[in-house]
């Protein structure tokens, strides 16, 4: 039985385990907000944004995941820019911001003579390249997640619901869906190493889709959608080691799945219930007469 543990003897294994886990928990937290809110898009074009800075660093020699961080943060201000300022919906500056920055970024990278490879790693990440460096930076990202989730919840929550009540109790909506934009960019920065730019939305939506009909509060949610993430990242990491699979895609394949098994099995307790809930009813009945209101 020796080689069901054989992954885990591997050190490269355990840093894209443990990699993986810090992106499974900044997109549990942050997913569960671009769910609610009805932010995929974003989270998509946010992604694509990130190819041309990913790809002058290519170009140029210098580390990627800085050149990929300028270009995510200058898609987040232009879809700012021509939302607030221009004629445009918020839909569609996205839309044209999307196709864009992805031109450009295959554009660039196709004067470039390992094309084939460095879209390879741009599209679908490098999740067992991850070193100790990738992890201090990870760990990083995951602590100002936490913060800024922590710190500005009452005001996430006030502005996804009516952000008319939110300006009068001084919450300032405007402020949480810039910070809420920069979340979006966060934790697709973060999740690039894993799942590349391509598969980054996956890993931000499906856990927490997966988490929402087990839970009832936002918290709460959060740290379901962590651990389906989490459990993905390990399913993943497992099927490309026996499998021989691209370890990005298993993993956000292994999200999907989740979501859709998770969905599966709310469908089929709410069923249950809802054909044992007469009897339970009629039970509680007998066994208890009702009382009024304040007796």
């Amino acid at each position: 039985m020796h080689w069901l543990i054989d992954p885990f003897t591997a050190d490269f294994f355990l840093r894209a385990l443990l990699g993986g886990a810090l992106v499974a928990l900044i997109c549990g937290l942050v997913g569960t907000w671009v769910v609610i809110r009805g932010m995929a898009f974003l989270g998509e074009a946010i992604g694509h944004g990130m190819l041309p800075g990913v790809a002058l660093a290519t170009v140029a020699g210098a580390p990627v995941i800085v050149g990929g961080a300028v270009s995510a943060i200058a898609m987040s201000a232009l879809i700012s820019l021509l939302q607030r300022r221009g004629r445009l919906s918020y839909d569609t500056s996205i839309g044209l911001l999307f196709v864009a920055m992805l031109s450009l970024g295959v554009i660039i990278v196709s004067s470039s003579r390992s094309f084939a490879t460095d879209a390879t790693a741009m599209l679908f990440g490098d999740i067992l390249a991850i070193d100790d460096a990738d992890l201090l930076g990870l760990l990083g990202a995951a602590a100002v997640a936490l913060l800024v989730v922590v710190t500005l919840h009452r005001s996430f929550v006030a502005a996804a619901f009516d952000p008319r009540i939110a300006t009068a109790l001084g919450l300032r909506p405007q402020l949480a869906q810039v910070a809420l934009v920069g979340l979006v960019t966060l934790a697709v920065v973060a999740s690039y190493q894993a799942v590349g730019s391509l598969l980054v939305v996956g890993l931000l939506l499906a856990p927490a889709v997966a988490a929402g009909p087990w839970t009832r509060s936002i918290p709460l949610r959060m740290a379901v959608a962590a651990a389906f993430g989490i459990l993905a990242v390990l399913l993943g990491l497992l099927c490309s080691w026996y499998a021989g699979t691209a370890a990005g895609a298993s993993i956000a394949a292994a999200a999907i799945a989740l979501a859709a098994v998770s969905g599966l099995a709310a469908q089929v307790s709410r069923r249950r219930a809802a054909a044992t809930s007469p009897a339970d009813a009629s039970s509680l009945v007998s066994a208890r007469p009702m009382s009024l209101p304040g007796k």
